[in-house]
C-alpha cells in the first residue's frame, strides 16, 4: 500500500537482487485471483491460507514536474500464512529518465494484515473490517532508514459495486509523521470489465501535501487472470504529477494437497 516516489538515489547491489528474484517468481507461477491493483489503498480482505497472490506491473511511467521516470517492476506478494491473516511483501524498482542518476530499489515493506471483522467480501452481512501492520524498509541509496505504517480499513460490497476506506497512519524512511486517507469506489465485482475510481488525501507534516484522484479498468480476462490499467493525476506541494499504470494479479495455493487414496 505503500505510495510511488521518484526518489534518486545510487542503488545498493542487495536491492536490484532482490528486484530481479521477484521479477522471476512472478513468472513461475498462475492461478485464480481477484485483481486489487492499480489502487493506492488496499481492501478489507486477504488471501486464503496456504495461497499466494501476485500483484506484477512490469513498467509503469511517472511524471512529476520535469523529471520523468519508469516504475518497475512493481511487485507486491500476499501471502495467508493463518485464517483471516496474511503477510504482505512489497518493493518497486525507479529508473529516472530525465537525468543520469541510477535506478533505485524503493518503496519497500513487510506487512501483516488481518481480518477483524469478516463481512461483505467474506461473503457474510455488513462491512468488512481489517487493519494492516508493519515496516517500511529502507531505499537502496539515500538518507532514508526504516520506518512504520499502521492501517485500517473498511469495505462493503453492494449489488452495483464495492467501496473501500483507508485511514493509514506512518513514520515515514525519513522520519517525519504522515497521514493518509482513501476513498475507492469500484463497479461490480460479477462484471468483465469494472470501471474503478480512488480519491485520497496525503499529508507528511511540515513536508508535504498531495490530493491525487485515479481512474482505470479492471479487467477479469479469465479466473486465473485479471488485468488493470489506470491513470493517476496528483498535486503535490503545488507541482503536477502524472502516472500511468498497468500491471496483472493472480495467485496460487502452495498449501494445496494431494487427496489420499
Amino acid at each position: 500500500m505503500d505510495r510511488p516516489q521518484a526518489n534518486h538515489a545510487i542503488p545498493h547491489p542487495g536491492g536490484i537482487v532482490s528486484v530481479a528474484l521477484i521479477f522471476m517468481l512472478t513468472f513461475a507461477v498462475t492461478g485464480p485471483a481477484l485483481a486489487f491493483r492499480p489502487f493506492d489503498g488496499t481492501d478489507a480482505a486477504v488471501a486464503d491460507v496456504g495461497e499466494l497472490e501476485i500483484e506484477f506491473q512490469p513498467a509503469g511511467r511517472l511524471q512529476q514536474g520535469s523529471s520523468v521516470s519508469v516504475l518497475g517492476p512493481v511487485t507486491t506478494l500476499n501471502y495467508g500464512f493463518a485464517k483471516d491473516w496474511e503477510t504482505v511483501v512489497q518493493g518497486q524498482l525507479t529508473t529516472p529518465l530525465s537525468s543520469s542518476e541510477s535506478p533505485i530499489f524503493n518503496n519497500a515493506a513487510v506487512l501483516l494484515k488481518n481480518v477483524v471483522r469478516p463481512g461483505s467480501l467474506q461473503d457474510k452481512s455488513g462491512p468488512s473490517i481489517a487493519t494492516e501492520f508493519g515496516v517500511l524498509l529502507p531505499d537502496s541509496g539515500g538518507d532514508s532508514s526504516f520506518g512504520a505504517s499502521w492501517a485500517g480499513i473498511v469495505s462493503q460490497r453492494f449489488d452495483w459495486g464495492t467501496v473501500h476506506f483507508n485511514l493509514q497512519t506512518q513514520l515515514t524512511r525519513e522520519q517525519h509523521a504522515d497521514l493518509f486517507i482513501s476513498g475507492i469506489i469500484e463497479g461490480s465485482h460479477t462484471w468483465k470489465v469494472r470501471p474503478v475510481a480512488e480519491f485520497f488525501y496525503e499529508c507528511e507534516f511540515g513536508h508535504a501535501q498531495t490530493a491525487p484522484a485515479l481512474v482505470g479498468l479492471i479487467w477479469q480476462v479469465q479466473e486465473k487472470l485479471a488485468l488493470d490499467l489506470a491513470v493517476r493525476e496528483a498535486v503535490m506541494s503545488g507541482q503536477s504529477v502524472n502516472e500511468i499504470r498497468a500491471g496483472l494479479t493472480y495467485s496460487f495455493d502452495l498449501g494445496r494437497r494431494k487427496p489420499l487414496p
